[in-house]
């Protein structure tokens, strides 16, 4: 019988790679994310400095995957649209007929995400409660049945540090504001309430901090300098997404659930990948 990951945000970055890497463990692929194809512009979208959008679409993913020989899905999907996301997860069931792989890795990335407290709205926080509470509960809500039905399924949400501690300076000098952080907080939480309700049932759900990785994203807002400086700190997007591979298809991932995965460490620790670091100091 074949199996199927669906993955949220794969237009680019972790997503993208993510899909990839679960294609090539056998995975049939269901993507979504707001960009169809190459160019389109978005509401609330991180961009180029001159305004242009990032490169990166579900179409150009779908495409690589198709290569790789596997079945693929693409459709459109808006977090901040609780009906997009629900007739998302709708039309994911009605072309697939199962999902035995759940990605929650899409999110918001307004440029309001990480104001400093007293310049926080109301709007604000409403975009960062249904992109980072709803959209996740609704997509896992919709699955949840069938995944139940079918036997059991895994889920596996990806957090960030900032929802995990607290910054280290202050929003705007170069820390996290509370939007982001209390956003990633409620993703933080979700796999241990699903493990404690459903884990008898052949539910399983991971929490995983990818760490700084250098996506399209990144590189738009701190520029290849930056990105040159935090090399020895961050990661390609294909490091997160080999953890999520291993998490989704290795039977004993089972005991590392309960608990935040440091994606970069963990890849190392359990010999997921070689050291990109060093790879990354020989082309400096």
């Amino acid at each position: 019988m074949k199996k199927v990951a669906f993955i949220t945000g794969a237009s680019r970055g972790i997503g993208r790679e993510t899909a990839l890497a679960l294609a090539r463990a056998g995975y049939d692929v269901a993507i979504s994310a707001r960009t169809m194809e190459e160019g389109e512009t978005h509401a609330h979208a991180i961009a180029h400095a001159d305004g242009s959008p990032l490169a990166g679409s579900l179409a150009s993913t779908a495409s690589a995957i198709r290569a790789l020989g596997r079945e693929v899905f693409a459709v459109r999907m808006d977090l901040l649209d609780e009906q997009s996301v629900r007739s998302a997860a709708a039309q994911v069931l009605e072309y697939f007929g199962r999902v035995d792989v759940l990605v929650n890795n899409a999110i918001y990335q307004g440029k309001d995400l990480n104001l400093p407290f007293m310049s926080l709205g109301h709007e604000t926080l409403q975009r960062v409660f249904q992109g980072y509470v709803m959209a996740p509960v609704a997509l896992t809500q919709a699955f949840l049945p069938t995944m139940l039905g079918q036997g059991g399924a895994t889920i596996i949400n990806v957090t960030s540090g900032a929802g995990e501690s607290d910054p280290p300076v202050a929003a705007g000098k170069g820390g996290w504001g509370y939007a982001y952080g209390a956003g990633k907080a409620a993703v933080s939480r979700l796999s241990g309430v699903l493990v404690a309700e459903f884990g008898d049932q052949g539910i399983r759900a991971f929490t995983i901090n990818p760490g700084v990785v250098t996506t399209e994203a990144l590189r738009a807002t701190i520029g290849d300098k930056g990105v040159i400086a935090l090399r020895n700190g961050s990661a390609p997007p294909e490091i997160p997404a080999a953890v999520i591979r291993w998490l989704a298809t290795t039977p004993e991932a089972a005991r590392f659930q309960r608990r935040t995965i440091q994606a970069q460490s963990f890849a190392l620790e359990q010999g997921i990948v070689s050291d990109w670091r060093v790879a990354a100091a020989e082309q400096s």
